[in-house]
């Protein structure tokens, strides 16, 4: 993966609403994921919350993309809201053996790991689990509940290069703390004004300058809107040189 480039996308793309102003009219469904691959260069996946997916699926999605797009899977919902990270060791190897497809291919990025709004602060916990996870990869965790905003939990996934995904919505925003070698921002509203974009951007040209990767994934919502700021993010601001 290159190093200091910009990644933008949405969660996810299988979106039949997003016709016409995203997807033409007349697209079938079945080339969304080619389409959307020539407009952006990263989705997240929500798929991986819920199933397993299979080998055959990643391998049909590599396919249909150019060699820069990155897959960035949600970890799935046994681990984060079921489990809550705690005996989650066989299960975590089961999901991440899963992704083998997507890592062999050099297409899978940071991977993001979103704990429930009522799981509260456990550092213990925390730092047992992401003990366990492989060092080559690249791992976000979104915190929905504010007390895991403290710096004894910033020191832990620092300690690991675990970046605190930097997430934003109308009930909570997370602190600006970078905790890794990326940045992995979550952009949960569902309109921005031109300010905001703006806002945005620098941010994304400041973290970039710096050397770090930046990732940036706008809400699917029922309409393309966030697709087309992402579209808007990535072409205002190029990516940098290493």
């Amino acid at each position: 993966m290159p190093d200091a480039q910009l990644f933008c996308g949405t969660s996810g793309f299988a979106y039949p609403s997003w016709k016409p102003s995203f997807y033409p009219e007349n697209l079938a469904s079945s080339g969304f994921l080619a389409h959307y691959a020539t407009r952006l260069n990263a989705v997240e996946i929500n798929y991986t919350y819920r199933r397993i997916a299979s080998a055959s699926t990643f391998e049909k999605w590599v396919a249909a993309t150019p060699p820069n797009f990155l897959f960035l899977p949600k970890a799935h919902m046994k681990i984060t809201h079921s489990l809550k990270l705690a005996d989650a060791e066989e299960f975590t190897r089961v999901f991440l053996e899963s992704l083998e497809p997507l890592r062999l291919a050099n297409r899978l990025g940071p991977i993001l790991f979103q704990l429930a709004p009522s799981f509260k602060a456990d550092r213990e916990r925390l730092q047992n689990f992401v003990r366990l996870l492989p060092k080559n990869l690249r791992v976000a965790f979104e915190f929905r509940n504010a007390t895991w905003f403290d710096e004894t939990i910033y020191q832990v996934l620092r300690e690991t290069n675990t970046a605190l995904c930097l997430a934003e919505n109308e009930n909570l925003e997370t602190p600006p703390v970078l905790t890794a070698d990326f940045v992995y921002l979550r952009l949960r509203k569902p309109d921005y004004t031109e300010s905001e974009l703006s806002s945005i951007a620098y941010r994304a040209e400041q973290y970039l300058a710096n050397g770090y990767p930046t990732f940036a994934i706008f809400k699917h919502e029922e309409t393309p809107a966030g697709a087309l700021y992402a579209e808007r993010l990535l072409n205002r601001q190029p990516a940098a040189q290493s």
